[in-house]
C-alpha cells in the first residue's frame, strides 16, 4: 500500500523537473491565434483548454461522429481494428464524399490524405484537423472543398494514443498528457511501411490503395536540437527521388507556397534536417533520403508525393497545432490551384520505366550550404556523465551558410529486371505484396523457365531484434538455370505503376526488402547431412572417374591450409560438390526474369 502512494509522487517530481529544465523559449505571437474559438457551438475539446490538452480516443471519436452527422460533406468509416480492438477511423470530407478517389464514377478531384498520430505522443495533426473540419462544415470554409477532397486519419496508432501520460515525452512541450510512440505490440509504425507487420499499417495501406490520394501528409513532432523553426517538413528531394516529377512539384510548387503561408501567419517554416554533430552545430546538417520503411520513403517509391511534417518539440503545443492548421488549409488551397499539375506529375512517374534503380543513397562528401535559423548554445561539462553536453540559450542565432550533407550519392543500385517469380510456399510475402497493391499473376499449371537465381555470401544477422524482426545483410552473386515452377508460382512484373516498389521489396540488396527484414531466413539452414561411412566410398569412386573433380581437389588442398590438414573440411568440400548437397542452401528463392 505504501509503495502505491509514494511511487506516483516520485514520478510527478521527476516530470515537473523535466518540464522546468527545457530550454528557454523565444517569444511568439501569430495571427493564427484567432483560429481558436472557445465560444463556438462546435468548439473542439482541445480549444476548451486553449490548446494545452488533447482529448482521449473516446472524446475524439464522439466529437467527430457528431460533426459528421451534422453535415452532408462528411463521412466516417473504420479502416480496421487495432490489436486491442479499437477502430481506426477515417473521415472523408468532400462536396461528394461518396465519390472520393479515382476510377469509374469517382470524383477525379485532387485528393489530400492527412494522417495524424502514427506516433501518438505527437498528436498535433489530430487537433489541427478537428479544428479545420469544424471550420469547413460549421465555420464558413466550405469553399476549401470546392475542387479538392480531403481524407483525414485523426489517430492511426489508437492503442498507443490511450497509453497516455504526463511523462511520455520529456523533451516535448505539451499536450499535458501524451500518447506513446510505439503500438500495443511495441512496433514503431513509421518503420513498418515496407514490411507491413501491424494491423494499423495494413489499414492505412488499404486506404491508400482504395482512395489513391494525390498527396499524402504524415504529421509528427521532432526530437533533437533547438532552433527557431516551429514547423519543419520534408520529402525525398528531386536529386534522390524515385518519383522525380512528383518531387519536383513538391520542391518548386508546394514548398514555396506553404512557406509563404506559414510565414505570413507568424510561424517559421524550415527544412527537415538534423545536426551532423549534436555537440557542434557549426559542423553542419544531415539531409536524409528516406527508404521505404518510412512514410516519405514509401510514398516516394510508390509514386505518391509524401510530406513528412515534424513540428518542433520544444515549441508549445498551442503554437504547433496552429501552425499545422495553416499547413493543412494551405495544402487544400494549393491543390485547388495546382492539383491537376500534381496529378500529371504523379502519372508521369507511374508511367516511367527506368532501367536502373537506386535502393540506398549515402551522404555526399561536398555539402550544399543553406541559411539556417538556429539557436545559440553553450557547451558545458557535466560531472554526472563525465563529459560535455549542449545547453541551448533560447537566443536566436542565424547562420548565413550552414553546410548540409544530403544523402544523394547512390550506395546500392541495381538493374531493374522484367519480373520476379515467387514460389507458392511464400504466401506471407505474396500476401504482403497484395496489401501494398502490387499487381501479380499466378501460374495455373506447373512449368519451367530459364531464370536467374541469386546466391548469398557473407551473410550477417543483426545482433538484436529491431521492430520485432532480426534483420540480415549479405552479398549476392547471380547464376542462370532452368527452374521448375510449380502451379501457384506468382510472377510480379516490374512493368506496372508500382514496379519500383516491387523492386524495393523483392531485390534482396535493398535495405527494406523482405529479405533484409528477415522473411527468408530459412535459406540459411540445412536440414540434411551425410555420414562418413556413406560419403567416403562415393568420394573414392568419383576421384577415379571424374578427373576434373580430382584436379580441383588437389588445387584446393594446395591453396587452403585448413583443407590440407582437416579431414572433416575435406569431407564437406566434396559434399558441397555432390548431388546430395542441398541445392537450395544459400539460394534466394525469389527468381529473377531478365
Amino acid at each position: 500500500m505504501t509503495t502505491r502512494v509514494i511511487l506516483p509522487l516520485i514520478l510527478l517530481s521527476a516530470g515537473a523537473l523535466a518540464a522546468d529544465t527545457l530550454p528557454p523559449l523565444l517569444p511568439w505571437q501569430g495571427t493564427t491565434e484567432s483560429l481558436i474559438q472557445p465560444k463556438h457551438p462546435w468548439v473542439t475539446p482541445a480549444e476548451l483548454t486553449n490548446l494545452t490538452e488533447t482529448p482521449d480516443y473516446a472524446a475524439t471519436v464522439s466529437y467527430l461522429q457528431k460533426l459528421v452527422a451534422s453535415s452532408e460533406l462528411l463521412r466516417m468509416e473504420s479502416l480496421g481494428k487495432s490489436p486491442q480492438g479499437r477502430d481506426i477511423w477515417l473521415v472523408k470530407a468532400s462536396m461528394q464524399p461518396d465519390l472520393i478517389g479515382k476510377g469509374t464514377g469517382k470524383s477525379g478531384r485532387p485528393t489530400l490524405l492527412v494522417q495524424a498520430g502514427i506516433h501518438s505522443g505527437e498528436i498535433d495533426g489530430k487537433d489541427a484537423g478537428l479544428m479545420l473540419l469544424r471550420d469547413i462544415v460549421q465555420g464558413g470554409k466550405q469553399q476549401l472543398l470546392a475542387q479538392v477532397d480531403l481524407l483525414f486519419v485523426p489517430i492511426l496508432s489508437v492503442d498507443a494514443h490511450e497509453r497516455k501520460g504526463k511523462f511520455n515525452r520529456m523533451n516535448q512541450r505539451g499536450p499535458v498528457e501524451q500518447g506513446w510512440r510505439s503500438t500495443a505490440q511495441n512496433l514503431n509504425l513509421n518503420r513498418d511501411y515496407a514490411k507491413a507487420d501491424s494491423p494499423e499499417m495494413r489499414a492505412v495501406l488499404s486506404a491508400i490503395n482504395t482512395y489513391q490520394p494525390d498527396l499524402y501528409m504524415d504529421v509528427h513532432v521532432t526530437d533533437g536540437e533547438d532552433y527557431q523553426y516551429d514547423i519543419t517538413y520534408g520529402f525525398n528531394e528531386p536529386f534522390a527521388s524515385q518519383s522525380p516529377n512528383g518531387a519536383s512539384w513538391l520542391a518548386s510548387v508546394y514548398r514555396p507556397a506553404i512557406d509563404q503561408a506559414l510565414s505570413a501567419a507568424g510561424h517559421i517554416p524550415g527544412p527537415l534536417v538534423f545536426a551532423v554533430d549534436p555537440l557542434d552545430f557549426s559542423k553542419g546538417l544531415q539531409g536524409s533520403t528516406a527508404t521505404p520503411r518510412f512514410s516519405q520513403g514509401y510514398g516516394d517509391v510508390r509514386h505518391l508525393p509524401t510530406i513528412l511534417v515534424e513540428n518542433h518539440s520544444l515549441k508549445p503545443y498551442r503554437q504547433r497545432v496552429l501552425g499545422t492548421y495553416v499547413l493543412l488549409e494551405q495544402s487544400l488551397q494549393l491543390l485547388a490551384q495546382q492539383g491537376k499539375a500534381l496529378q500529371l506529375a504523379k502519372k508521369a512517374d507511374e508511367n516511367a520505366r527506368p532501367q536502373r534503380q537506386v535502393l540506398l543513397f549515402k551522404a555526399a562528401e561536398q555539402p550544399d550550404p543553406i541559411p539556417f535559423k538556429g539557436i545559440s548554445y553553450e557547451t558545458a561539462h557535466s560531472d554526472i556523465i563525465n563529459g560535455p553536453y549542449v545547453k541551448w540559450t533560447g537566443q536566436a542565432k542565424d547562420y548565413d551558410a550552414l553546410p548540409v550533407y544530403w544523402e544523394k550519392v547512390p550506395a546500392v543500385e541495381v538493374e531493374v529486371p522484367k519480373a520476379y517469380w515467387i514460389p507458392p510456399q511464400y504466401q506471407d510475402v505474396i500476401t504482403r505484396l497484395q496489401i501494398h497493391g502490387i499487381a501479380m499473376t499466378r501460374l495455373e499449371k506447373a512449368g519451367s523457365l530459364e531464370l536467374q537465381q541469386l546466391s548469398a555470401a557473407n551473410a550477417e544477422l543483426a545482433n538484436r531484434s529491431f521492430e520485432g524482426r532480426v534483420g540480415i545483410k549479405a552479398s549476392f552473386s547471380p547464376a542462370w538455370g532452368e527452374f521448375a515452377l510449380p502451379a501457384g508460382t506468382v510472377r510480379v512484373s516490374t512493368d506496372q505503376p508500382l514496379g519500383a516498389l516491387a523492386v524495393a521489396l523483392l531485390q534482396p540488396e535493398g535495405p527494406d526488402s523482405f529479405f533484409s527484414w528477415g522473411f527468408f531466413h530459412g535459406m540459411f539452414e540445412r536440414t540434411e547431412y551425410f555420414e562418413t561411412y556413406a560419403m567416403l566410398p562415393w568420394i573414392e569412386q568419383e576421384l577415379k572417374t571424374n578427373k576434373k573433380l580430382a584436379v580441383d581437389f588437389a588445387a584446393a588442398v594446395k591453396a587452403d591450409a585448413k583443407l590440407a590438414k582437416d579431414g572433416q573440411a575435406r569431407l564437406h568440400w566434396f559434399y558441397q560438390r555432390s548431388p546430395f548437397y542441398d541445392q537450395a542452401y544459400l539460394k534466394y528463392p525469389v527468381l529473377i526474369e531478365r
